[in-house]
């Protein structure tokens, strides 16, 4: 089973968002967590609470049993760009710079671990 959550129009650059979810990707929720609490850039908060509201969508939807959050993990991160705010600069001699407002969408997927998963996991680290 997995969960997503997506934020969109976010006012930050696509490749400074993707230079943060680039350190999650594929990580267990709790690691994650603990990379974007403690890296030191604007993206990384959003990220979070993001990372978060995945995590919450999927305790909503899992209501049968009770999933520990050391058991999810980081499926998928990704980066779009989103809409581009373009603003006049003006400039010497009658020209004008053009500022590009770049804005993206943030989608992070968490899923549970299998047990397939981790025993493949351990045979590679052996």
């Amino acid at each position: 089973m997995e969960a997503k959550a997506v934020a969109r129009y976010i006012p930050s650059s696509p490749r400074k968002m993707r230079a943060v979810i680039d350190l999650i990707r594929g990580k267990s929720v709790d690691e994650a967590l603990n990379i974007l609490h403690y890296t030191p850039k604007r993206a990384a908060k959003i990220a979070e609470k993001v990372l978060r509201s995945a995590v919450a969508n999927f305790m909503n939807k899992e209501t049968e049993r009770r999933v520990d959050i050391s058991e999810l993990y980081v499926k998928s991160a990704y980066v779009d760009p989103g809409p581009m705010l373009k603003r006049v600069l003006p400039a010497p001699f009658g020209r004008a710079y053009i500022i590009r407002k770049r804005s993206n969408h943030l989608t992070i997927v968490v899923a549970e671990k299998s047990k397939k998963e981790e025993q493949t996991n351990k045979s590679k680290t052996k």
